[in-house]
């Protein structure tokens, strides 16, 4: 397992922005798929977005695309998700995630490392 720390979150009005930061301890972490998922009380764990280890194939649930941006630079270590255009039905609690490998997923059980998790408040 990575050890993944997730950085970033806070309590913004609707229509701002935040990134969040998914930082490891490990270079292998550079070969691994990244995901963000979220969870809001009372609801499942969802899929927000992911990278592929090389960062040339992202992926994204259908309500944040073209509003969300994830990125990587692992000479750092690290994944981003720049997020636009908040809406307070973006609450939630975000974990980054990460699975060895070439191929990336959009299932929890498909990842094998997670973060804590970094709160994300959107006012209205």
């Amino acid at each position: 397992q990575v050890h993944l720390v997730e950085s970033g979150g806070g309590l913004v009005q609707a229509g701002g922005s935040l990134t969040l930061s998914c930082a490891a301890s490990t270079r292998l972490f550079s070969y691994s798929c990244v995901a963000w998922f979220r969870q809001a009380p009372g609801k499942e764990r969802e899929f927000v977005a992911a990278i592929t280890w090389t960062g040339d194939t992202v992926n994204y649930r259908g309500s944040v695309k073209g509003r969300f941006t994830i990125s990587r630079d692992n000479s750092k270590n690290t994944v981003y998700v720049q997020m636009n255009s908040l809406k307070p039905e973006d609450t939630a609690v975000y974990y980054c995630a990460s699975r060895s490998g070439s191929k990336c997923a959009a299932r929890a059980a498909d990842f094998g490392s997670w973060g804590q998790g970094t709160r994300v408040t959107v006012s209205s």
